[in-house]
């Protein structure tokens, strides 16, 4: 089994496509305003975007994206008028993160990670 597709809902596709294309995700699927679907830069894994009527705030939706020039990235963005609720920050998990919201209130987590996502010290091995 392979995660490789994620589909949020919003209640501006449009306005939410804007925002996700400034954050680096690739337009392939534009059926605006109902739906729309971003190849990610690195990876094969796809981000669709779907209309919604109504949006639940605060549904515990948190997206991640990985990106080894995590500073880097944060500092493109924030050139570009991107807020950040939260700025890099080494976390005691192992992962380098910085957070934001998209336009619908769903948290978006940039992190670096490394071999630490998959393989922690902490690891179980079977």
């Amino acid at each position: 089994m392979n995660l490789n597709q994620i589909t949020i809902a919003s209640i501006n596709v449009e306005k939410a496509t804007a925002f996700y294309t400034i954050l680096g995700l690739k337009l392939i699927v534009d059926a605006l305003p109902r739906y729309v679907r971003f190849e990610c830069p690195d990876g094969d894994a796809t981000f669709s975007i779907h209309e919604a009527e109504t949006i639940t705030r605060n549904n515990n939706v948190t997206i991640y994206f990985q990106d080894e020039n995590l500073d880097e990235l944060v500092e493109s963005l924030l050139k570009k008028g991107i807020e950040f609720t939260q700025m890099p920050e080494d976390k005691p998990w192992l992962w380098r993160e910085a957070h934001l919201q998209d336009l619908d209130g769903n948290t978006i987590i940039l992190y670096k990670a490394g071999k630490n996502r998959k393989n922690p010290p902490w690891r179980i091995n079977d």
